[in-house]
């Protein structure tokens, strides 16, 4: 009976040892977690994340609200598992609500940084595939995605391009490379509507060519 009173005696102590910073952090930020996640799926679902975006005043559609989704690595639209939670909230040094929401603007300042941006954009497109194997999105999609995440950076490019996907028959997706060809567009062509330094023979996607051609046959 004694040894069972000894392995009684050290788990109490174990058990009492006091936290480390890490650990509670973590447990801070699993508890934040649990207030938006399903208790079956333990995942944060839909209705999770609409209530996670007011708490924040931010909407689903918010360009930080994908930021915060970046900064997690999350893989699935409309969802956040508690590893990319957890990924997200360490990343922001924020493992309160009050604290994570304080950190939105900063975030966004972080991420407009032309090094970070690139990959912002990109991953915008992963989070809006939301079928395995899907490689592409609708048109309509792609509008709503251009307007939020390049709206505030390039409106000329993106209204004018906006207006050509809608009335082109053509394209019913955009893929990867015409998406991230857009970006291209937009950070190479400086001269907007002229476009004097757009060369059809730099690998464009046939979609760019499209619209350029478009564009100045309005011009003409």
């Amino acid at each position: 009976m004694l040894w069972i009173k000894l392995f009684c005696f050290v788990i109490t102590i174990v058990c009492a040892a006091p936290l480390t910073d890490l650990e509670r952090d973590i447990n801070n930020y699993i508890e934040v977690y649990h207030k938006y996640s399903s208790r079956i799926s333990n995942l944060i679902e839909p209705e999770g994340i609409e209530k996670l975006c007011s708490d924040l005043d931010v909407s689903c559609t918010d360009i930080r609200f994908l930021m915060l989704a970046w900064t997690m690595k999350a893989e699935k639209q409309g969802y956040f598992t508690q590893e990319e939670w957890i990924r997200g909230l360490m990343a922001l040094r924020a493992d309160t609500i009050d604290e994570l929401k304080k950190a939105l603007p900063e975030l966004e300042k972080e991420v407009r940084t032309p090094p970070n941006f690139a990959d912002f954009y990109a991953s915008t497109f992963r989070y809006s595939l939301t079928e395995e194997e899907q490689k592409s999105i609708d048109i309509e999609t792609a509008c709503q995605l251009l307007d939020t995440v390049m709206g505030s950076t390039f409106r000329p490019q993106v209204d004018s391009f906006i207006e050509y996907l809608k009335i082109q028959n053509d394209y019913k997706v955009i893929n990867m490379d015409q998406w991230m060809g857009f970006y291209r567009f937009c950070n190479e062509v400086i001269s907007f509507p002229e476009m004097t330094e757009y060369n059809p023979g730099l690998a464009w996607p046939l979609l760019l060519n499209n619209f350029v051609e478009w564009i100045r046959e309005k011009q003409a």
